[in-house]
């Protein structure tokens, strides 16, 4: 029966408050804290200790705590503490099942009065762990020691193969980056630029072939980027700039007095350019004299100053490009066979512009970006009135004359539009030159499917039948026995949008 003095409820109060702030205290601590009776029973726990253990609360200590140590609770029993009255001021440590721990034990009365011990847990399952791995570490540091240094050398030579991959690599994307100064996505120039890629590493003597403007001097460039002499010395030679016997003195140097005028030695072209690489452009142009020497220098890598008789060996890769037929100039006497020969190992033939009419907008799309900066004016897209117009024209100056078209458009262009004023075809020349289809067809065997080959003259047909009727699209199916839908169909497939052909 409760007693009805009003000390013992206000005492009452207080013991409830004391308790509920001694339990709070507790149950904040990150510390294990367990509170043993002197029955061994478990009094209180809080909730670190809960979350390790499960809730003991008036369980006996010894049954749970310490079944997998009996060592510990025989010799360490916290109630042995609490019964000799004496604190225990050194942490000792001990397992409790996974559980490493660090503990202290502290006895002291309850608020009612009951005799308690705290046990006081700290988990040190981490730390105990890393001091096994040290302990292990010592205890094999000669056989881990060999390990890590086999691990390092096997590390150095990975390290040394991917270097190596990297480097390739590298070499790859700088030999895609140059390749990618050539504008243009169509089969012909992927194939171009898949050649320049596989003949550039190597010292083989190239001669370039082409129509005048569609590049000659953009491959050469590119095949010294991304050849192994790309560090070295690279001479450029127009052979059709220089007279005969200037052109001699120049590519191979003279002697002190060999002519008036030559008051000391010097060294030519070949001589200075040693180790590194020589473009003789129009080489078709040269004399049979400069034919001879020029055979010297391909067959033993030698040269004989003018006014000299002293042969000089020379390390020079020869890079060679014309526009004419060397293999008619050959027939017709005026070129040397052995020499097309040498010069022939590799040959690169560029087409004209309009035989990869595919790569005209991306090319007109390139002039007009590099111009509009050169010249500061905003001009933003090409019509497609203006495209076909492009589309239309057979280009017999290739791409030089598109870049000049492009760019007097550029420079005339008022607006950020340009239109069919600023631009200006010239009409020579827009017949093809090839006068046999047949025969260019024939080039291309082995190159292309007879699909291809096919879609490309009825491409040809359509052009030059628009291009005749002005871009009207019902009289050229007229004039083709074809159906209009089926004429804008073809178009549509070609690239030749009927809304850019009716504004021409």
């Amino acid at each position: 029966m409760e007693s009805t003095n009003p000390n013992f409820h206000k005492r009452k109060r207080e013991i409830d408050r004391l308790a509920d702030n001694w339990t709070a205290l507790l149950d904040n601590m990150l510390e294990l804290v367990i509170l043993i009776k002197d029955d061994y029973t478990i009094e209180f726990m809080n909730r670190s200790a809960i979350s390790a253990f499960g809730d003991l609360c008036t369980k006996k200590c010894h049954e749970h705590l310490c079944k997998d140590d009996d060592r510990w609770c025989q010799a360490n029993c916290p109630v042995k503490h609490m019964i000799s009255g004496k604190n225990q001021t050194e942490a000792l440590e001990t397992t409790i099942g996974d559980i490493h721990v660090s503990y202290t034990v502290v006895p002291f009365r309850g608020y009612l009065g009951d005799t308690l011990v705290m046990l006081v847990m700290r988990d040190i399952t981490k730390r105990i762990k890393q001091e096994q791995k040290i302990a292990e570490f010592h205890e094999n540091l000669e056989e881990i020691l060999e390990n890590k240094i086999l691990e390092l050398d096997e590390t150095e030579q990975v390290r040394k193969k991917l270097s190596q991959q990297v480097n390739v690599l590298q070499k790859k994307l700088q030999k895609k980056n140059y390749t990618d100064e050539m504008i243009g996505s169509s089969r012909i120039m992927r194939d171009l630029k898949d050649m320049i890629d596989q003949v550039a590493e190597s010292d083989a003597t190239i001669l370039i072939t082409g129509e005048s403007g569609t590049g000659k001097e953009l491959v050469a460039n590119l095949i010294q980027k991304c050849s192994n002499r790309s560090e070295k010395s690279f001479l450029k030679v127009n052979c059709n700039a220089i007279n005969d016997s200037l052109l001699e003195s120049d590519l191979f140097g003279y002697e002190k007095g060999a002519f008036t005028g030559a008051t000391s030695l010097q060294k030519g072209k070949f001589e200075i350019v040693d180790g590194g690489t020589i473009f003789l452009d129009e080489i078709g142009d040269i004399s049979p004299r400069m034919q001879a020497a020029l055979l010297r220098v391909l067959q033993n890598g030698e040269i004989i100053r003018v006014g000299g008789n002293k042969a000089f060996h020379v390390d020079v890769r020869i890079i060679a490009a014309t526009n004419l037929n060397l293999a008619k100039l050959v027939q017709d006497g005026n070129f040397r066979l052995d020499l097309f020969y040498r010069l022939n190992i590799i040959n690169i033939n560029i087409p004209p512009l309009r035989e990869r009419r595919d790569d005209l907008i991306d090319l007109a799309t390139h002039f007009v970006k590099q111009y509009r900066s050169a010249f500061k004016k905003d001009i933003n897209f090409l019509p497609d009135s203006i495209i076909g117009r492009l589309l239309l024209h057979d280009w017999p100056g290739n791409v030089r004359e598109l870049e000049n078209v492009i760019q007097r458009a550029v420079l005339m262009a008022k607006h950020s539009v340009i239109t069919d004023r600023d631009i200006y075809i010239g009409e020579t020349g827009t017949v093809s030159p090839s006068c046999d289809y047949l025969d260019q067809v024939c080039v291309l065997f082995g190159q292309k499917s007879l699909k291809e080959m096919t879609a490309d003259f009825e491409k040809e047909v359509i052009i030059k039948c628009l291009r005749k009727n002005e871009a009207n699209a019902l009289e050229a199916a007229n004039e083709l026995k074809l159906g209009k839908t089926a004429l804008y169909s073809k178009i549509k497939r070609y690239g030749l949008s009927p809304k850019m052909l009716k504004k021409m």
